[in-house]
């Protein structure tokens, strides 16, 4: 039996970094990989690969992107105020809704 990972972190979501070398750092969740536990945020945990010359990449180079990060290392920015905020869940209906701990502020997807 497969158990399925569910993360209150979406992609589009504005995160800030909490730990690490990219701690501070504020970016929007470009990707999010639930069954890793994993996040890739723009701007953050920027990585660098020196790559061969290819059929694809003729040139080669030095290639800088965001790699993924563990989830528990970002937390979600509270639209209210501003700061990094747990999320909770609130039902309306037969909905459910991700709300922000700090002002209660209903988080748009």
């Amino acid at each position: 039996m497969s158990h399925r990972t569910v993360l209150k972190i979406h992609k589009g979501d504005k995160v800030r970094v909490i730990s690490g070398d990219s701690k501070g750092v504020e970016g929007e969740v470009l990707a999010v990989d639930a069954a890793n536990n994993r996040v890739t945020v723009k701007g953050a945990n920027i990585v660098t690969r020196h790559r061969k010359p290819t059929a694809m990449n003729p040139e080669g180079g030095i290639e800088k992107f965001e790699a993924p990060l563990n989830a528990s290392k970002v937390m979600l920015v509270d639209p209210k105020s501003g700061k990094p905020t747990r999320i909770g869940i609130k039902r309306d209906g037969a909905k459910k809704l991700r709300v922000a701990k700090k002002s209660g502020e209903v988080i748009k997807k």
